[in-house]
């Protein structure tokens, strides 16, 4: 750990958070000469006010331990550059326009990477009534199965639910050209053009 990058961290939350020395150290319970402290590198709160703090500037603690915070990039491009992240535990989809930081479950999640999938593993789309009609034969037992599809084009993400022991079937508004993305849960991520 480093006092002075965690200092120097612990400074530029509580000006963001518009608040004095004394109103964090008020919050916490503590003196505002700690704060003053460990702000100046000479010192660092104990694990459980660096929970706190954690807590009251809405920071990740890895991130307040590391002394740094890094903010993503302004992002121009498309939603086609989306990242999926499926809690292992209990089935969250958690979709973000970048990579980023997410946990569920007490896990970290790292964002999934979409396979091509090979002709024979595709999904079955036919247009009926100027809508996609998505089937499959794919298993759908509570051990394996299809947990979501998603629809992607440049500025649209449709995402549908998926359950087990209910047959893949399922409706998408029609757009000329897009991704069709889905998840299952012993295999991964995959994908194919339309």
């Amino acid at each position: 750990m480093d006092n002075v990058k965690i200092g120097q961290l612990i400074l530029k939350l509580r000006k963001e958070n518009n608040m004095t020395q004394l109103q964090l150290a008020e919050k916490m319970n503590i003196s505002d000469k700690a704060v003053s402290k460990w702000e100046r590198g000479l010192g660092c709160p104990d694990i459980e006010l660096l929970t706190e703090l954690a807590e009251i500037f809405n920071v990740d603690l890895e991130k307040l331990l590391s002394g740094e915070i890094e903010t993503n990039g302004i992002l121009g491009g498309n939603l086609k550059k989306i990242c999926f992240y499926v809690c292992p535990v209990c089935g969250n989809i958690i979709t973000s326009i970048s990579e980023t930081g997410v946990s569920c479950c007490g896990k970290r999640l790292k964002a999934l990477n979409p396979e091509k999938a090979e002709v024979n593993k595709r999904l079955n789309v036919e247009v009926i009534e100027n809508e996609y009609f998505i089937s499959s034969d794919h298993e759908m037992t509570r051990e394996h199965y299809i947990s979501f599809i998603a629809f992607l084009t440049g500025d649209t993400l449709i995402l549908r639910k998926q359950y087990p022991e209910w047959n893949l079937q399922t409706r998408l508004p029609f757009f000329a050209h897009g991704r069709l993305i889905w998840y299952c849960t012993r295999h991964g991520l995959f994908y194919q053009d339309i």
